[in-house]
């Protein structure tokens, strides 16, 4: 049975940043990263941005596998699902993996960055499921990328959300004809008031983004010339080359929680050191909740790698989450928003003509969020000092 040191589950940002995050501390254990997928090196965050660059997926890898195995002295098993965890023994239970020739890898240290998984709150039907895609990596990327074929196409997003809105501006500005279909009325809504959300939506329609908000969608069926026709809840009728199904991400729990260790809605429980309810076991990315908190953006996952490098080479680190706003990918209007963590008193709302500033005020006065667009970007350092820590 093959055996490592440091076992790290995932190779998205968060399981790679932690392998470099250690090898800079001059940490020389043995490391395994187990890969469901490809395994090669990306930005996840590049790929809402490929279409605008025209640029095809195999151009968003910075290294292969084998050259990231190389990079950080470490075994990169690839196309291999970690099907169960044997606590007990320190053993992680592998799909077939011709890399290891064993299906049981044993672990001193096991790290789940196991990321979340896209969310679709309905079943699609057989006829269509070829066009519809989800995309939450490269090789899902790759397989999107495919079915657009060399020229423009149509494609209609279901979410207005911050996947479903960056990759409609980033298609749109890449030549293809999009539409957005969402229940939300406005674009955004987790992160924007309505009057910016509706900022955004102006600025989309000017571009010819065709937005269909406050609906559902009713039906997909296969149309003439291997397309798929939407359907709407209005009966309105839409056509598309392909569906870009944004709605939304959900924590992989399921191996942890199997497992007996500590999980909710949120993610793997996880405290302030990232350590799991299992002494040998840590979490950290989008599946991790830490010390009540899930946050699913860069900043916040670079953090955590940095702290559990430091945890794991020897200097107990607990992690803390400035005041890290998201900056949204929307060059048709640039979006940064910091969405307050409880619900507002008020949202105090200066600007015109696409150039908002939002400011979430507690009961008291205080600045506990805020958003901008357009110009009003250039904000963000200024309020992100006077806004309180994600996770102080």
């Amino acid at each position: 049975m093959p055996h490592a040191a440091l076992v790290i589950i995932g190779t998205g940002m968060a399981g790679v940043g932690l392998a470099r995050a250690l090898r800079r501390l001059g940490d020389q254990r043995s490391i395994t990263l187990v890969s469901a997928d490809s395994g090669d090196d990306y930005s996840k965050p590049l790929l809402s941005t490929g279409f605008a660059k025209g640029l095809k997926p195999d151009a968003l890898a910075q290294r292969n596998t084998a050259q990231l195995g190389e990079e950080l002295n470490a075994r990169v098993v690839i196309h291999t699902r970690a099907t169960a965890l044997d606590v007990a023994n320190n053993t992680v239970l592998l799909s077939d993996s011709q890399a290891l020739g064993d299906d049981r890898l044993r672990y001193d240290t096991l790290v789940l960055a196991t990321g979340a998984a896209p969310r679709v709150p309905f079943s699609i039907d057989p006829s269509v499921a070829q066009r519809c895609f989800t995309i939450n990596d490269l090789d899902d990327y790759r397989r999107f990328h495919a079915a657009l074929g060399g020229g423009p196409g149509r494609v209609a997003i279901i979410g207005a959300g911050l996947v479903g809105c960056e990759f409609a501006n980033d298609l749109n500005t890449g030549g293809h004809q999009v539409s957005v279909v969402a229940p939300e009325t406005t674009l955004l809504p987790r992160l924007l008031p309505p009057p910016l959300g509706n900022a955004l939506g102006d600025a989309f329609s000017d571009a010819g983004i065709q937005l269909a908000l406050g609906r559902t969608l009713q039906s997909m069926t296969p149309s003439s010339g291997g397309g798929i026709a939407l359907t709407l809840d209005t009966n309105e009728k839409l056509d598309a080359d392909v569906v870009l199904m944004a709605t939304g991400l959900a924590p992989r729990t399921a191996l942890a929680e199997a497992a007996g260790l500590t999980v909710s809605a949120s993610g793997v429980e996880v405290d302030r050191q990232l350590r799991t309810s299992h002494p040998d076991i840590y979490a950290l990315g989008d599946v991790a909740c830490v010390d009540g908190v899930n946050a699913m953006y860069v900043q916040p996952l670079q953090a955590s790698a940095k702290a559990l490098a430091a945890t794991l080479a020897g200097t107990p680190t607990s992690v803390s989450f400035g005041a890290w706003p998201v900056i949204v990918k929307t060059p048709l209007l640039p979006v940064v928003a910091y969405p307050p963590q409880t619900t507002p008193e008020r949202w105090r709302i200066e600007g015109e003509d696409g150039n908002f500033s939002a400011l979430a005020e507690n009961k008291d006065g205080r600045l506990i969020g805020f958003a901008l667009t357009g110009g009003c970007v250039r904000r963000k350092v200024e309020l992100s000092r006077a806004a309180p820590a994600l996770l102080g």
